[in-house]
C-alpha cells in the first residue's frame, strides 16, 4: 500500500478531531513533522503534534496481520511538544482507522527507518469498540483507535501505554471498551490509578457508542431542524446523572448545539407527541432579561414533529420524556 499524501494524512486527522466532537486548526506545514494542531475542547484550546505515518503491512509471510509504519524523515529523539499532547500514530486508509503507538518506547531509535507494529485484527476490532488493546511479547501496548475516539485517545494515551503492558489490565481495559461487565470486587483490586484508567475507558467507550448510535438513527440529521453540515450532537433526553438515565438510543436526540444546548438548559422541552416546544417560564425569564435577542428566528423550527428515525424502535421513550420534563420542572 502507497503512502498517502501528507494532505490527505492531514485531512484524515482533521476528520477525526471533528468526529471526536472537537474542531482543528493546522498550524504547521502538512508535510513536516510533527504536525502541529490547535484544538478547541470544553476547556480550552490545545496544542497537539502529531506522528504520523501510513499503516501498511509488515512483509512477512509468518506474520500476516502485522502490520506497521515506517518512521522516516524524522531524527532522535523526537522533540515533545511543551505546551501540550504529543503522539505516535499510523493510519490505515482502507479502513479510516489508527493505530496508537508508545511515544515513551519509541522516541529515541537508532539511525534509519524504525518500524512499529500492530495487529490489524486490533484495528478490526476497534471499528467496533472504538478502542482495541494490542499487547506485544514485550509488554508494550498498541492502541487501535476509531476516529471518533481519536481525542479521547490523545488525552489519555500516556496512561494506556504507562498501565495496560501487563496481561491482566490489557485484559480488563479490553473489557472496559467492549463495555462488558467489571464487577466491583475486580475494580477493588487495582491500585487507584488503574481503576481511574478502567473506568475512564469504560466511560468513553459508553459515551462514543452512545453517540455513534443516535446519530446514525437520526441519519446525522438535528431532529428540530433537520440540518446535517457535519454538526449534529448528541443529546441525552434525560440528562446523564438523573435516576433513570440510559445510554440506549431512545434516550437520545440528535440536536444541532445550539438546540442541544437549549435542550440541556430547559429552555425548549420535547413533549409525549415528540412536538419541540419552548418553554414558557425560561421565555419570559429571557424577556424579563432583556435577553430575549433572536428569539423568534429560533422558535421558527418549533412547535411541529421533530425528526424521527425511520426505525420506529429507536423513536424517544415517551416514559422517559416524561421523566425529562418533570426532572427539569417543565410542565408539558
Amino acid at each position: 500500500m502507497p503512502a498517502v499524501r501528507p494532505n490527505e494524512m492531514v485531512d484524515a486527522i482533521l476528520d477525526a478531531f471533528q468526529e471526536s466532537g472537537t474542531s482543528g486548526l493546522l498550524l504547521s506545514s502538512p508535510s513536516h513533522h510533527p504536525r502541529r494542531f490547535l484544538l478547541q475542547t470544553e476547556t480550552g484550546n490545545v496544542e497537539v503534534w502529531v506522528y504520523a505515518w501510513t499503516l501498511t503491512h509488515g512483509g512477512r509471510p509468518s506474520l500476516p496481520d502485522e502490520y506497521r509504519i515506517q518512521m522516516t524523515t524524522v531524527s532522535s529523539p523526537l522533540p515533545l511538544n511543551p505546551k501540550g499532547y504529543t503522539v505516535l500514530l499510523g493510519y490505515e486508509p482502507n479502513l479510516n482507522m489508527f493505530g496508537g503507538f508508545d511515544l515513551g518506547r519509541h522516541r529515541t531509535f537508532t539511525t534509519g527507518s524504525p518500524s512499529v507494529q500492530i495487529d490489524i485484527r486490533r484495528i478490526n476490532k476497534a471499528m467496533e469498540d472504538g478502542l482495541a488493546f494490542d499487547r506485544k511479547d514485550n509488554d508494550e501496548i498498541a492502541v487501535g483507535i476509531r476516529p471518533d475516539q481519536l481525542l479521547n485517545y490523545i488525552a489519555n494515551a500516556e496512561e494506556l501505554h504507562r498501565l495496560g503492558s501487563s496481561t491482566a489490565m490489557c485484559r480488563l481495559l479490553t473489557r472496559a471498551s467492549e463495555l462488558s461487565e467489571i464487577s466491583k470486587q475486580e475494580m477493588a483490586q487495582l491500585p487507584p490509578e488503574r481503576q481511574r484508567i478502567v473506568s475512564k475507558v469504560n466511560r468513553l467507550s459508553r459515551a462514543a457508542s452512545f453517540r455513534r448510535q443516535v446519530l446514525t438513527a437520526y441519519e446525522n440529521r438535528c431532529a428540530v431542524t433537520r440540518m446535517q453540515l457535519r454538526l449534529v450532537e448528541a443529546a441525552h433526553i434525560l440528562p446523564v446523572g438523573a435516576e433513570g438515565s440510559t445510554d440506549d438510543v431512545r434516550n437520545g436526540l440528535g440536536l444541532s448545539p445550539t438546540y442541544h444546548r437549549a435542550f440541556d438548559n430547559g429552555l425548549i422541552f420535547l413533549d409525549e407527541d415528540f412536538v419541540m416546544r419552548v418553554n414558557p417560564a425560561k421565555e419570559l425569564q429571557l424577556v424579563t432579561l432583556r435577553r430575549d435577542g433572536g428569539l423568534v428566528d429560533f422558535k421558527r423550527c418549533l412547535g411541529e414533529r421533530i425528526l424521527l428515525p425511520p426505525d420506529k424502535q429507536q423513536w424517544p421513550d415517551t416514559k422517559t420524556i416524561r421523566r425529562a420534563n418533570e426532572y427539569r420542572h417543565i410542565a408539558a
